[in-house]
């Protein structure tokens, strides 16, 4: 690690115990919790900041997440501030009677700890992204191979500066030309290409039938002591579930079940979509749902729901119900018979159906669908049939992703991939982060990607028309 990227890894450590020591002093100024004197006082913050940091080894707190959503470091928060209210509750009581901390009080405590990390790191990374839109910080990368991963790898690192990592050439044997990334010569030309250049990071993009090659390359990165890196065919590994466990000196890769074949993990995520969706019908479902749908009602002639076939799970044909966006009129089909895709600026769409497919509230009507069971909160988004049937003849592992519920939100969705399909690529990179969610699932992760969700609603999706 750089000595600047190092003092800003530090300094997410600061500002954490920085939050705990002004939740402290809050709470103390406001409820005088404490009784000791000042020096003792210092020393609870200590041991407070301490645990903080026990609790992080357990939840990765501070795992390096700059190529990830800021919603799954807020999940990785709460996760620290339980793991920490749960060892803090233990300590208070030892600590009794210098520290007098009621529950509520107690509950207080943890949550303005949780608020003040979640502010700090949100201005920590924006810190951060603002220095790296100004070309400093960042990882210089060499690519090894200049196949699908590499194109694919390049394209994601450039689009998203906040990564932290510019590719500033490949070597390859065969291809020359790779998206206007400069061409350093053939893979045996690496051990130079170290020597006269200052990289980073190695990304070895190379077939996994080429051990020979990548092997000779990772001795290499060892000998210059750069980082090397091995980016796997992510369409391959998109299509199972992949572990990786040692038998001796030997890694092995297992192919292991989907996380929710298990019953458990079943069942787990069944009440949370029963449980969300009846809080949201009691909450905001009541407030909204009756206005939106008197809007409609006012604006345009024609149905307040509109429904449609979609496939849910195991290919089973189920009705999908949305808010009607588009005029009455309007038909799913061309005069050729060719399902129409909504497209920017779309005529069929009503002035009021353009505000909700924006904000996605149009989608509001398919916690039913939850509710009776074809559906989940989160999940492969369904598409319609003519869709499917299309898409399944040109698109690489399309079935597979209806061996799980469709949701009403999903993986790809929240990474940007909503909207206008116009390719076939466009489906299949759709597909690929479907399949990573089904394959990777956790609890967690549907907590992150229901936050994401929130986030783009507040802030405008531009890819949502």
């Amino acid at each position: 690690m750089k000595k600047n990227q190092r003092f800003y890894h530090v300094l997410r450590y600061a500002l954490d115990a920085v939050a705990i020591a002004v939740a402290f002093v809050f709470i103390q100024d406001l409820y005088h919790v404490s009784n000791a004197s000042l020096f003792f006082q210092v020393i609870f913050v200590v041991i407070f900041t301490s645990t903080w940091y026990v609790a992080s080894i357990y939840s990765k707190l501070y795992a390096e997440r700059r190529s990830n959503k800021f919603s799954e470091e807020i999940i990785f928060i709460f996760y620290n501030s339980v793991l920490f209210s749960v060892l803090i509750s233990a300590i208070l009581y030892f600590l009794q009677p210098s520290i007098n901390l009621p529950f509520l009080q107690y509950l207080r405590f943890i949550g303005t700890i949780f608020l003040l990390a979640t502010t700090t790191k949100y201005i920590h990374r924006k810190y951060i992204h603002s220095i790296l839109s100004q070309g400093k910080m960042y990882d210089k990368i060499l690519l090894v191979g200049a196949g699908a991963s590499a194109e694919y790898f390049y394209e994601t690192v450039n689009k998203y500066y906040y990564y932290g990592y510019k590719c500033i050439g490949f070597v390859d044997d065969e291809i020359v030309k790779l998206n206007g990334c400069l061409y350093y010569g053939k893979i045996n030309t690496l051990q130079e290409v170290l020597k006269q250049n200052q990289i980073d990071e190695v990304v070895i993009t190379l077939p996994n039938d080429s051990y020979e090659n990548i092997k000779a390359c990772v001795d290499i990165c060892e000998v210059h002591k750069v980082r090397a890196r091995i980016l796997p065919d992510a369409i391959k590994y998109t299509t199972s579930s992949v572990q990786v466990d040692n038998i001796g000196m030997m890694p092995v890769l297992n192919i292991s079940e989907l996380p929710l074949d298990k019953w458990e993990n079943k069942v787990m995520k069944r009440a949370f979509d029963v449980t969300f969706s009846l809080v949201f019908f009691c909450t905001l479902g009541f407030i909204f749902l009756p206005i939106i749908a008197l809007i409609i009602k006012l604006t345009s002639k024609g149905p307040i729901f509109f429904k449609q076939e979609r496939w849910g799970l195991n290919n089973a044909k189920i009705i999908c119900y949305k808010f009607r966006t588009m005029i009455a009129e309007s038909s799913d089909v061309d005069e050729d018979g060719k399902y129409q895709i909504t497209t920017k600026d779309d005529p069929r769409v009503t002035p009021i159906g353009r505000i909700l497919r924006r904000t996605n509230l149009d989608e509001l009507p398919q916690f039913w669908n939850v509710l009776i069971g074809n559906m989940s909160i989160v999940g492969p988004r369904p598409h319609p049939t003519p869709m499917n049937l299309e898409s399944m003849h040109t698109v690489e592992n399309y079935m597979l992703r209806h061996i799980v519920p469709p949701g009403i939100t999903g993986w790809a969705q929240v990474n940007g991939l909503r909207g206008e399909v116009k390719t076939a690529k466009d489906m299949q990179r759709r597909v690929d982060f479907d399949l990573y969610y089904i394959h990777r699932w956790t609890f967690w992760m549907d907590s992150q990607i229901i936050l994401q969700t929130v986030i783009n609603f507040l802030r405008g999706d531009q890819n949502a028309y």
